[in-house]
């Protein structure tokens, strides 16, 4: 994967602040292609951008495409975008990034990592432990590396894809980066099946529960699309309480007590976990449950790229996290420590939850924002169950996202709120709709040695910033 095989390409990504189309610019121009791209506002992807020369604007703009540039879409963009409008009329080629993403996983041996929860830390922790070992993979991810975590990411003074020889380059800040060892590891999304467009040398099937309802009627038709992913796979890693799905090649299953990799002697930190695999010891600085089958589904992909648990597994150890995965944010100027997660599912709630209440508090406080009308109308009961495992619970109104308020009538993140208190056994439960009231009631109730939890898919880290005082790194 030498050189640079998109040089003199030219690429316009419409929409190029968000988590996946910033990572396919990046790629593009690491693989030498020419790059721009438009945005409507600031947001948190655009400083890797800008680290490479890439000036995500901020407006929409007939006029900033390139003339024969190819450009790229999301399903988010409209028909009647300004720049998506002119490119249709010049007769330019036009790209769902899902196809761009195809493009690069047929670049080198793909891993593909695909299930309801973990992928994003699953595939990062493949990359991380690829890196640590010297074979320099190409990465690609939902969310940003933590700072101190390593991926095949070029250093600034080499673009385009040259690199320096000899070894992996700190990855933190990033969601995507070339690598010229052969192997790019990306996370799939399930949502609108696009993850059937990658290939897949390695198809990783972290679990599978039903989720995105606009999509899937059912739990049959989704595990029956996740078959569809694995089964063309020259080799597979499953969760041994799965079952085996169908397709040719080896199947490597994961799980705690179970599996070909099996986590044994395992034993859990508030912070991190160590336990056995394979005849090696592993040691994690990320906390729970879940992420040992993070881990153990990373080192089983590991395995099948031809690294064994013995010398994956210790790599694991300088594993950093990515951000809103349980990320530590600092304190409260009163002393309340502050964790932010990206949970948005009640399995994902009932982990973050978890590994919150194992830090010992005096009190484990949630601030839940739920994601997406569909999600909230059909699992307002189990984000209550979930939720109920807090001490104090404050729950605002629904992120949309790509859904429209008018198509859901009456549901509201009231649902949830209300399906809290049922399940809360008389504990409080807030029903704080927009920022302004979430935070004026925080800053009234928290106290020093509380947990804030603030969890969500959609931008409720933005009172994270309002209310935390210094980053992870400058609390003791």
């Amino acid at each position: 994967m030498n050189g640079a095989p998109w040089a003199g390409r030219r690429l316009h990504f419409i929409g190029v602040g968000g988590a996946g189309m910033s990572g396919l610019a990046v790629l593009a121009h690491e693989l030498g292609a020419e790059v721009t791209g438009s945005e409507v506002s600031e947001t948190p992807y655009s400083g890797q951008l800008r680290e490479l020369g890439i000036e995500p604007g901020m407006d929409q703009d007939a006029a900033k495409v390139p003339d024969g540039a190819e450009v790229v879409i999301s399903t988010a963009i409209p028909a009647e975008n300004p720049e998506l409008a002119v490119a249709r009329e010049r007769g330019a080629t036009v790209l769902h990034r899902a196809d761009l993403l195809g493009e690069v996983s047929r670049l080198g041996r793909c891993i593909a990592v695909a299930g309801t929860h973990g992928k994003t830390t699953t595939a990062a922790m493949i990359a991380h432990a690829l890196a640590g070992c010297g074979r320099d993979p190409a990465f690609y991810l939902g969310a940003k590396l933590r700072a101190g975590t390593q991926a095949g990411t070029p250093s600034r003074a080499h673009p385009g894809g040259h690199r320096h020889p000899g070894g992996h380059r700190q990855a933190g800040g990033r969601t995507a980066g070339w690598g010229d060892g052969g192997w790019v590891v990306v996370e799939t999304d399930e949502s609108d099946r696009s993850f059937l467009k990658l290939a897949r040398d390695v198809a990783v099937v972290t679990n599978i529960e039903l989720d995105h309802h606009s999509t899937y009627r059912s739990l049959g038709e989704l595990t029956g699309a996740f078959d569809e992913f694995a089964e063309p796979a020259q080799s597979r890693v499953v969760a041994a309480e799965g079952g085996r799905p169908p397709g040719d090649g080896e199947t490597v299953s994961f799980g705690i007590g179970a599996g070909d990799l099996s986590a044994e002697e395992l034993e859990l930190a508030p912070l991190g976990s160590r336990f056995e695999v394979a005849g090696a010891t592993v040691e994690l600085s990320v906390p729970g449950r879940h992420n040992v089958l993070n881990a153990l589904a990373a080192l089983a992909a590991c395995r099948l790229a031809g690294l064994e648990p013995a010398e994956a597994g210790p790599a694991l150890a300088t594993f950093a996290g990515t951000a809103r995965r349980f990320e530590d944010r600092g304190r409260t100027a009163g002393g309340t420590r502050v964790f932010d997660d990206y949970a948005h599912h009640p399995t994902e709630v009932r982990a973050s939850l978890a590994a919150a209440r194992a830090l010992g508090g005096k009190r484990l406080i949630a601030c839940f924002q739920p994601h997406l009308y569909s999600r909230t109308r059909l699992l307002a009961r189990e984000f209550g169950e979930a939720l109920a495992a807090a001490d104090v619970v404050l729950v605002m109104d629904i992120y949309p996202s790509r859904e429209r308020a008018q198509d859901f009538p009456g549901v509201t993140g009231w649902l949830a709120a209300a399906a809290t208190a049922d399940a809360a056994g008389g504990r409080p439960v807030y029903w704080t709709p927009c920022f302004d009231d979430a935070e004026r009631l925080l800053r009234e109730r928290l106290t020093e040695g509380d947990v804030l939890v603030t969890i969500g898919a959609g931008d409720v880290d933005k009172l994270v910033d309002r209310l935390a005082t210094g980053a992870a790194e400058q609390v003791s």
